[in-house]
């Protein structure tokens, strides 16, 4: 019995050796598969943080894991700050580093650096960007939908305005997801939480146009243009985005997730109560819609000062 016990802790601490001879890009695929099928990631979030750790790998370098310090934490930061990347990318790059690292100290047994001391950047709270609806006529407008990849931009942007979905989420809805009689669909959103997304009369009569011209019997809603279609990826719709705010004229930040902060503002701007857009948005928590969402309207929120505020009798 001693003998069985001691071969099973030689096993592991050889197995520990192994590991901790391997650089960082030989553990990123085991992982992924722990993430995916241990930690109960989306397929979305898996793709982010393998993105992140191969972006991390390519400016930090390759090494075994056990040898990275807290100073090249710090010197990523300022990489990246100096390629011009918002808090927000340097945060979820941080993130992803610091789950690999837990991966590889509570999993594999590794003596890598404590997670706390890889810190993400702090986020200076901004004002929520949206659109007005003039400037969303102004976009839409600029659309031209008889050529391919414009029809399909058009529809992409009524299905964002039309459900407050993450471009994540939009891009891996499937033809099957949609019940045309319920105007919904579920999904599988932000944490592998399955929600159920609503879809405007207007929204789903583009997607209908959309897929009575498809040819292909591809799954996927948003294709490629190709021989052989693939489902679009997010990398693939940024250039649409900057060539029409161009066209637009629209001084501002254009994104698919400015789309999402366009839909909320409007519904809390037309009185829906804040429980409805936190359910429609998909958040987890309430705080997080009040946190984005209450006080962006600052006309109102000058008249209700001048309005309420009086100490005076």
């Amino acid at each position: 019995m001693k003998t069985q016990k001691n071969a099973v802790v030689s096993h592991a601490l050889y197995g520990k050796r192994q590991n901790s001879e391997k650089n960082m890009s030989e553990l990123l695929e085991g992982f992924l598969e722990y993430a995916r099928y241990e930690l109960n990631f989306s397929p979305q979030t898996i793709r982010k943080y393998g993105k992140n750790l191969e972006y991390f790998i390519r400016d930090i370098g390759d090494k075994p894991v056990e040898q990275y310090e807290v100073q090249e934490f710090v010197h990523l930061k300022k990489i990246m700050m100096d390629r011009g990347n918002c808090e927000t990318t340097i945060a979820g790059l941080v993130y992803a580093v610091r789950s690999f690292m837990l991966y590889c100290k509570n999993f594999l047994k590794l003596d890598v650096i404590q997670t706390k001391q890889i810190r993400p950047p702090k986020r200076v709270k901004r004002e929520v960007i949206f659109l007005t609806k003039e400037e969303i006529e102004a976009l839409i407008d600029t659309i031209d939908v008889k050529k391919w990849n414009g029809f399909r931009f058009r529809v992409l942007v009524e299905v964002l305005l039309g459900t407050g979905m993450r471009i994540g989420e939009v891009l891996s809805l499937n033809r099957k997801d949609i019940d045309w009689e319920k105007r919904e669909a579920k999904i599988v959103g932000k944490g592998n939480k399955e929600r159920t997304v609503f879809f405007t009369e207007r929204c789903l009569n583009w997607l209908s146009k959309w897929l009575e011209s498809r040819k292909d019997d591809h799954e996927a809603i948003f294709i490629t243009r190709m021989a052989k279609p693939t489902r679009l990826d997010r990398n693939d719709i940024w250039r649409f985005f900057a060539r029409h705010r161009k066209l637009a004229r629209i001084d501002k930040k254009l994104t698919p997730h400015v789309l999402r902060h366009t839909v909320a503002t409007n519904l809390v701007f037309n009185g829906c109560p804040i429980v409805h857009v936190k359910e429609i948005l998909g958040h987890e928590r309430l705080d997080t819609t009040c946190k984005y969402y209450l006080g962006v309207d600052k006309e109102k929120a000058k008249r209700a000062h001048k309005k309420f505020l009086n100490f005076v009798d």
